[in-house]
């Protein structure tokens, strides 16, 4: 096959990999993420029109319609917008739009009017400085946005791998890559399409993509109230360490009460612990419990219980009795919900990956 015929299968490829994956996502069979999930096809359904607009070129498609070019350019203005709303949602599922919101309006409309008073055959270098500015104005905004998510998430859960959305962070990177790629070439060399080595790391990305789009685990509990007591502390800013929530009086007695839960009840072994459930059984609130854990024990919450996580599994893989455990068995009775939520967790508390720490304290 010819570069160019190849060219045009990997085109297609991707353009029906694009669609098939978004009308999954927002099908979205694990019920998981709804909002989030609608929104992130959209901008899947947005980013395929890059590669429709190929194939109308290819099968002459586009001489039929003079407005369909057009079109599509225009969808694609939207397409940080709307990858930036899906972040939003994954990051808080009861978000509202609000007046304010409508400042996303105004580089849509900036380039619509600049698309109607250009003439048609112009190559105007104010729409591809308009794309390409508005693309790092949202790539910045999102990932900084995932970034705040990721420090405060070690604060009230105690398992980061389903919900740290780091994934999306690549895709960020991806996304202003193609923006500016696109924008340029078009700027550049008027062509219609890439070539076939960008389109075939592109197909990679969309694979990537996929994996983890349709991997990803419902982000907060199911459990309303517990549901809102996180989002809501997890959209506060970064407490202030200087500020005392709890008088210092208190901090000794409530780290004795802590400690003594621990040990008696061991609410670690709960694959599915998060500061709100440990605030009822401490029957204080969520600041008052964070303080305690982050300022008596200058550790956060995802510290805190899977320190007692890992030296549970300690003691089960040393347990003769427990030899018949697979490293999956061992990680569900210690509290861990996945192999690989253990396997991370473990090797950053002591080094070593559950059976490396097997291997070296049995000389097995």
């Amino acid at each position: 096959m010819n570069p160019t015929g190849l060219n045009n299968l990997v085109i297609v490829l991707l353009c029906g990999s694009l669609f098939m994956l978004a009308f999954i996502v927002i099908a979205n069979p694990g019920k998981v993420n709804r909002k989030a999930n609608r929104w992130f096809g959209a901008f899947l359904l947005v980013w395929a029109t890059f590669w429709l607009e190929e194939i109308a070129a290819i099968t002459g498609f586009g001489v039929l319609n003079n407005y369909f070019t057009e079109t599509i350019h225009y969808l694609q203005i939207f397409l940080c917008f709307f990858y930036y709303l899906a972040v939003s949602f994954y990051i808080n599922p009861e978000y509202r739009f609000r007046w304010s919101d409508t400042k996303h309006l105004v580089i849509p409309a900036a380039y619509l009017l600049l698309r109607l008073i250009q003439k048609p055959d112009s190559n105007n270098v104010l729409l591809v400085v308009l794309v390409i500015s508005q693309s790092i104005l949202y790539t910045t905004i999102t990932f900084l946005k995932i970034r705040r998510h990721q420090k405060k998430i070690g604060l009230f859960s105690s398992n980061k791998n389903e919900i740290d959305l780091r994934w999306l962070e690549y895709i960020i990177a991806m996304l202003l890559g193609s923006s500016i790629l696109f924008a340029a070439y078009s700027l550049l060399y008027n062509a219609s399409a890439p070539n076939l080595y960008i389109n075939s790391a592109q197909l990679v990305a969309v694979l990537f993509v996929g994996y983890f789009a349709l991997k990803q685990k419902e982000i907060y509990p199911l459990d309303q109230k517990q549901r809102v007591e996180l989002i809501a502390f997890n959209e506060e800013p970064v407490p202030d360490p200087k500020r005392k929530i709890v008088p210092d009086e208190e901090i000794n007695s409530l780290k004795t009460r802590l400690l003594a839960l621990m040990e008696e009840q061991k609410p670690y072994l709960d694959s599915n612990l998060n500061l709100v459930k440990l605030a009822e059984q401490m029957a204080v609130s969520t600041h008052q419990l964070s303080y305690v854990i982050n300022t008596g024990f200058s550790e956060n919450f995802f510290q805190f219980i899977n320190k007692y996580r890992v030296e549970k599994a300690k003691e089960l893989l040393l347990n003769s009795a427990k030899d018949n455990y697979t490293i999956l068995g061992i990680a569900f009775e210690s509290g861990f919900n996945s192999k690989t939520s253990f396997n991370t967790t473990f090797k950053k508390f002591t080094d070593l990956t559950p059976s490396e720490y097997k291997k070296k304290s049995t000389g097995l």
